[in-house]
């Protein structure tokens, strides 16, 4: 029960109960299938912020870098025919590129990471109007649109494999890779983690290129999910983003994150976002309630950390 994944399950669990009992509909297996195609794309999301509060920094260009990898996606098949795997994996390089060149630039110039990632937003958002004039591509390929679309099992989406991949590679390396260690070392106290033989300047580097590469798989598995590759993709994914691992008990300066807590923050506020939408809330409301719960799991983080620190206090005594 100590657990930073038990609590945003229990969570879950009385929420998908309590909204089974307002609406019989909401647990049917369409209404299933539509929040696993969520989770799928917004674990990505998460996953991608959560890398970047674990060495203690934010990254406000996710949703550009995202973005940007998903009109590349869709571009290279609509205007030169380049078949899906290919686009896909120029996609995934782009954003590995520009999340690279984030970490680079955070450690050349000694300036802030909110600072560079609000810079490099501008500039990949930019790039990325320039290329498609703010209009979407259409020819995106069947294979695309049909995985997309695919059922695993049951309700159980295709989209959900790279997902759930992705999430077993970051708990694998955060867990039990030293690059993983690092990471949450330098989140921790990056002077103390510099002194003991870490290099800082790699490990943030590493961090924003993973971060790149998350957004980027996001990107291109909402262009298979919408079937078009829209310039606007990206746009709204910042307060996500940051949502889903503030639920799931990260500190946001650093040192502590969960994969599977983010992962079930990530449900968390899909199924919430899915209730109001039944009940026929106004959208506005949406943001509200994802602001309030910010406020609520970053409150309650606090008062974990002060009530560990006093009973710390008390047993040094």
């Amino acid at each position: 029960m100590r657990a930073d994944w038990f609590g945003p399950a229990a969570v879950l669990v009385a929420t998908m109960g309590i909204a089974g009992a307002l609406a019989p509909s909401f647990l049917s297996p369409l209404n299933i299938q539509v929040l696993l195609l969520a989770v799928a794309v917004n674990a990505l999301i998460a996953f991608s912020q959560m890398i970047i509060i674990a060495i203690g920094q934010m990254n406000l260009s996710i949703g550009a870098i995202g973005g940007l990898a998903a009109i590349t996606f869709a571009g290279l098949m609509d205007q030169f025919g380049v078949p899906a795997p290919l686009a896909a994996l120029a996609a995934l390089a782009l954003g590995l590129g520009c999340g690279l060149l984030n970490g680079l630039f955070i450690n050349w110039t000694g300036i802030s990471a909110f600072v560079i990632t609000l810079a490099s937003l501008s500039i990949f958002k930019g790039i990325n109007l320039g290329i498609t004039r703010a209009e979407p591509f259409y020819g995106v390929a069947d294979s695309v649109k049909s995985f997309g679309q695919a059922l695993l099992i049951g309700p159980v989406p295709w989209l959900m494999v790279p997902t759930i991949l992705a999430a077993l590679g970051l708990w694998y390396a955060l867990s039990r890779l030293p690059i993983g260690r690092f990471i949450l070392a330098v989140g921790g106290n990056s002077h103390a983690a510099e002194l003991s033989g870490v290099s800082v300047g790699l490990t943030v580097t590493v961090a924003h290129a993973a971060s790149g590469f998350l957004a980027a798989l996001a990107g291109v598995l909402l262009v298979a999910r919408l079937q078009i590759g829209q310039p606007t993709i990206g746009d709204d994914w910042l307060i996500l983003s940051f949502a889903a691992p503030v639920i799931g008990g990260a500190v946001l300066s650093g040192g502590h994150v969960s994969v599977a807590a983010t992962l079930f923050g990530t449900a968390i506020v899909a199924v919430i976002t899915q209730l109001l939408v039944l009940f026929n809330f106004d959208p506005f409301l949406v943001q509200i309630v994802l602001g309030a719960m910010i406020l609520a799991a970053v409150g309650l983080n606090r008062l974990r950390e002060a009530r560990l620190a006093r009973a710390l206090k008390g047993g040094a005594r």
